[in-house]
């Protein structure tokens, strides 16, 4: 929840245009900001997405955003699941799964975000609970439709709490991560992106980026400044 109309025009004018070959860039403002940054994006390759959707179609739902109304404003990709949506807001994995399921039939493609908290890291239930959170969806939809879908590491356990996540600790989750799908269907793994969502940054961006199933980075308060997120996202293109 951060940006005005001011501030986003600044930062998008600072660090636009990004690298195009060989990177896939997306923003994800706030909704009341999503047309106003589209008009920014113009037709360049940066796309525009959303952080969150309503799990329900247009209707009585007061202060709700239909996937569909994303999609009229031009939107590809859409968060569900994010930590903060599950942590704040009450968004169970089956609420996720039905924001998904929302989603993809308004042709979006979603970004799932899954993670465990200090806790569960510590008493071993890190894999398990990652493990649940991606069953809940296919269970419901099947693994082909992690083909139109990107998958979003998040260690809550490691942003805000003063632990850091190695490059190695991101990695060992993202491969099994993608283990876990390969049980599913191998082929689907093997496509699918994963992306890391633990506090990236300028500094860690190349290490992160090196490791052989981070294909990418979720970026949170370092896409603030335009310096930083730059530099990440040509950290990624020379990965």
């Amino acid at each position: 929840m951060n940006g005005s109309i001011a501030a986003n025009t600044a930062l998008l004018q600072a660090m636009l245009p990004l690298p195009a070959e060989q990177l896939e860039t997306a923003i994800f403002p706030p909704y009341v900001y999503l047309a106003a940054v589209s008009g920014l994006l113009g037709q360049g390759s940066t796309v525009l997405g959303a952080q969150d959707v309503c799990e329900y179609g247009p209707g009585a739902y007061t202060g709700e955003i239909a996937a569909a109304m994303l999609a009229d404003l031009g939107c590809r990709y859409v968060l569900v699941g994010h930590s903060e949506r599950r942590a704040l807001f009450g968004d169970t994995d089956v609420r996720v799964a039905k924001k998904f399921i929302a989603a993809q039939a308004a042709g979006l493609q979603p970004v799932l975000c899954v993670g465990e908290s200090l806790q569960e890291r510590e008493t071993g239930l890190a894999e398990s609970v990652i493990a649940r959170q991606i069953r809940t969806v296919i269970d419901r939809v099947g693994v082909h439709a992690l083909k139109q879908a990107v998958l979003a590491y998040e260690p809550v356990w490691a942003i805000g709490t003063g632990k850091t996540a190695s490059p190695e600790q991101a990695q060992a989750m993202h491969a099994f991560i993608r283990s876990s799908i390969a049980q599913h269907d191998r082929e689907v793994a093997a496509g699918l992106r994963v992306v890391y969502g633990g506090s990236v940054k300028a500094s860690n961006a190349t290490e992160l980026f090196a490791m052989p199933d981070i294909d990418g980075g979720l970026i949170g308060g370092a896409a603030l400044v335009a310096a930083e997120f730059t530099a990440i996202c040509q950290a990624a293109v020379a990965a």
